[in-house]
């Protein structure tokens, strides 16, 4: 999610609560008792410490005072995943950023890892969702499991250059400056429990049982009345209460095809529609998304015409037991820490090939996701959970995103392998209303200058677009 902009390198895809500042510590410390997450009651939905970062001392002497920031070690309420903001969504951080946690329970502290610096998944210009007045610049989140323990460090980046002068070459050093309002983001996703059993494929192949979240312990009337517009969207294909959307075999998709968009059909749709099987997708009530978070209504676009495929660049440490814990983890950062409506992609798919339901509205309808800048209208966003710019995706990845692509885009008689026209809303790649010809099942880099969704797994779109439009009988 990272944009490709002259000062950065190695570029890929993308109401808190202040804990008081505590002393810092070189060596790590016992958990305190404060730390531990209660197990029950509405903190058991998760939560977001937002901690300010404060300028650090440099060990480069070229660089500004204000030139690094950060935390030292503390000790902090659980969190699973991290990432850091700033005041302007327009504003690029051309830096580096780092953190390390200790996992709860151990005296261990991980490695720097890096925080991906340019997240490009945003609503377009323009939008009221942009233009709410709520929305920061953001880091990519990073899952790193449940930890009690942070450090972060910010580095702007030193532009170093030669220069020939009178009396020969030069070394000027430049640094832009950081964003303003730096802040960094533990967000707790909230807890789990066992779910019914079902059974999954993990990527190595061996089954295990899918966790669902614990259900509030009692929902306020505007939240209850909020999860039950979100379930009611998919009014035809699973009950109100379902953690999943079955799987339909042709036949059953073709019926389903004509009972939601027979008005919409042509006459050769009728006779032959190109669709894949409707595959099992995983719904928000089955992730256990907190649906008091979003803005209530849901927005529409007029069609789906085109797929963007995004990786999150969330790292590839997580168990697909782990992923609705992952999922509510991202749904928090995109709503309290970046300000947006609802989580910004349509779709999410999971390194074992599961499919979720991402922004609420339904799943068979053309929602008006925050995923691709310049180009959300007319256009959803599949997410593969991971990082994939040296690491091969499973194949179960891509045969899920050819499933998901092959049934949705089948619901808009669009054609897997082809070519369709879209208008940009505006980005870094595509001034706003210029028409750009895009394939049917893009990368986000096609619609914007970023390496997302990961070489590896954008080098996997041309088999892709093959095997979707198979499903669909093409």
């Amino acid at each position: 999610m990272r944009g490709l902009l002259a000062s950065s390198v190695g570029v890929t895809c993308a109401a808190a609560l202040a804990l008081p500042l505590t002393s810092t510590a070189v060596a790590a410390r016992p958990v305190s008792p404060a730390a531990v997450r209660p197990a029950s009651g509405a903190e058991a939905l998760g939560g977001t410490q937002s901690l300010p970062l404060a300028p650090l001392a440099s060990r480069d002497r070229t660089l500004a005072p204000v030139a690094e920031q950060g935390l030292p070690r503390r000790d902090v309420r659980h969190f699973s995943l991290v990432g850091v903001i700033w005041d302007d969504p327009d504003t690029v951080l051309h830096g580096r950023v780092q953190v390390r946690t200790r996992a709860v329970g151990t005296d261990s502290w991980s490695g720097w890892q890096d925080l991906e610096t340019h997240n490009d998944d945003a609503a377009d210009p323009g939008t009221a969702e942009r233009a709410s007045g709520g929305v920061h610049g953001a880091t990519a989140p990073l899952w790193v499991g449940d930890s009690d323990g942070v450090e972060v460090r910010v580095r702007a980046e030193a532009d170093r250059r030669t220069e020939d002068t009178a009396r020969g070459p030069r070394t000027a050093t430049t640094t832009a400056p950081l964003p303003t309002g730096l802040r960094l983001e533990l967000v707790d996703p909230g807890e789990s429990a066992p779910a019914p059993a079902r059974q999954e494929t993990t990527a190595a192949g061996a089954p295990h049982r899918a966790a669902a979240p614990r259900s509030a312990p009692t929902a306020e009337p505007a939240e209850a009345r909020a999860a039950t517009d979100a379930a009611a969207a998919n009014a035809g294909l699973a009950g109100l209460d379902a953690t999943e959307i079955p799987a339909l075999d042709r036949q059953q998709t073709e019926q389903e095809l004509f009972a939601l968009r027979a008005r919409e059909l042509t006459e050769q749709q009728r006779v032959k529609p190109y669709i894949g099987p409707r595959p099992r997708i995983v719904t928000r009530h089955g992730w256990g998304a907190d649906e008091g978070l979003r803005e209530r209504g849901f927005v529409y676009t007029k069609k789906v015409k085109a797929a963007f495929v995004h990786h999150t660049a969330s790292g590839n440490g997580y168990r697909c037991t782990q992923v609705p814990s992952l999922i509510r983890g991202i749904y928090r950062y995109h709503v309290k820490s970046m300000g947006w409506r609802d989580i910004g992609y349509n779709f999410l798919v999971d390194k074992c090939g599961n499919i979720y339901e991402g922004r609420a509205g339904g799943v068979a309808k053309p929602v008006l996701g925050a995923h691709t800048l310049g180009f959300n209208t007319n256009s959803m966003g599949i997410a593969v959970l991971g990082s994939y710019g040296t690491k091969k995706p499973p194949a179960a990845v891509t045969k899920a995103v050819a499933r998901l692509a092959a049934w949705k885009l089948g619901l808009h008689g669009a054609n897997p392998k082809g070519k369709t026209y879209l208008k940009s809303g505006g980005g870094n790649l595509y001034p706003k209303g210029r028409k750009v010809r895009l394939n049917v099942i893009s990368g986000h880099r096609d619609g914007f200058a970023t390496e997302c969704p990961g070489w590896q797994l954008y080098r996997k779109l041309a088999s892709t677009r093959t095997t979707a439009a198979r499903l669909q009988g093409r």
